[in-house]
C-alpha cells in the first residue's frame, strides 16, 4: 500500500526537513510506503552533481526576483520548483518492490518507474511523453510544429534502500522561471507544460488523482490518499509521533501548509 498525501503549498525547507523525518520512521518501520505531493514557492535546487554556472543569476538577483536556492543530497543537476507543478516525493522502502530481475528495486530501476508513471499520467491528458536515452526525465515527442521538449524532471536520493526527493512535473508552471537556470544542465532542448502542449491550464487536482493511480499501476500496489501524517503510523498499527511534531518544521521557518 502506498499512502498519499497532498501537503498544499509548502516551502522546500519545511518539506526537506519533513521527508527527512519520514525516511527515519520508513527505515524504522513505524510507517508504510507514503507518497507526498506538493507546491513549492518558487525555489531553485542544486543535486550532488550540479553546476553552480548552471545558475544564471546572481543569489541577490534571485532573492529580488523572489527565488530561494538550495542545495541538496538527490541526484542530478539544476532545476527549478514553483507554484502550478506537482511535485512528488516517494518515501518507499524498496525492499519491498521485486524487480523485474527476481530482487529488490535498484536506483535505476527504481527512476525508469518515476518516468513510466510520469508517461501513464501525461497520458491521461492525451500529451504523449517519453523517455530519452542517455537522459533522466520525461520528454515530449518531437513533432513538426514542435521541438522534443522537457515535461518532468527527476532526481532522487536512497538511503539504505528508502527512497526520497522524487520528481517535479510541469503542469501549470510559469516556464518563465526556467530562464534563470540552465535546466538540468541541458541546452539543447527546451522546457515545456502540460498547459502549453494542451492551450490550457489543468485542473491540477485531476493530474494529482491520475499521478496516484500511475503510482499504483507501475509499482503494482494499491493506492490510496490520507488526510494527514498522524495516519500513517496508525496503518501499520504502530504509535506515530503525533502530527504537531511535524507542523513544529514549517513554525520554526515561518512557512506554512495550505
Amino acid at each position: 500500500m502506498i499512502s498519499a498525501i497532498h501537503l498544499g503549498s509548502v516551502d522546500y525547507r519545511t518539506a526537506l526537513r519533513l521527508q527527512q523525518n519520514l525516511v527515519e520512521a520508513r527505515k524504522s518501520g513505524t510507517i508504510g510506503d507514503v507518497l507526498l505531493f506538493v507546491e513549492h514557492s518558487p525555489v531553485i535546487t542544486l543535486g550532488r552533481n550540479a553546476r553552480k554556472e548552471n545558475v544564471l543569476f546572481s543569489s541577490d538577483e534571485l532573492k529580488h526576483k523572489g527565488v530561494e536556492v538550495f542545495e541538496c543530497d538527490r541526484g542530478g543537476d539544476v532545476t527549478f520548483h514553483g507554484p502550478g507543478q506537482l511535485v512528488a516525493y516517494p518515501i518507499f522502502d524498496l525492499h519491498g518492490f521485486p524487480s523485474k530481475q527476481g530482487k529488490s528495486l535498484g536506483a535505476i530501476e527504481f527512476v525508469r518507474r518515476l518516468e513510466g508513471v510520469l508517461v501513464r499520467t501525461c497520458a491521461v491528458f492525451d500529451i504523449s511523453a517519453e523517455r530519452v536515452p542517455s537522459l533522466t526525465g520525461v520528454w515530449t515527442r518531437e513533432r513538426e510544429d514542435k521541438p522534443q521538449a522537457k515535461i518532468a524532471a527527476i532526481g532522487v536520493h536512497i538511503s539504505r534502500g528508502v527512497t526520497s526527493h522524487g520528481f517535479a512535473l510541469n503542469v501549470n508552471t510559469d516556464l518563465d522561471y526556467f530562464n534563470l537556470i540552465v535546466p538540468c544542465g541541458i541546452t539543447s532542448k527546451p522546457v515545456t507544460s502540460m498547459e502549453k502542449e494542451l492551450g490550457g491550464k489543468l485542473d491540477f487536482q485531476q493530474v494529482m488523482v491520475a499521478a496516484l493511480s500511475s503510482f499504483g499501476e507501475v509499482f503494482e500496489t494499491a493506492v490510496e490518499f490520507v488526510d494527514n501524517l498522524g495516519e500513517l503510523g496508525r496503518k501499520v498499527g504502530v504509535p506515530m509521533r503525533r502530527p504537531v511534531e511535524f507542523e513544529r518544521l514549517h513554525q520554526e521557518e515561518e512557512s506554512f501548509w495550505a
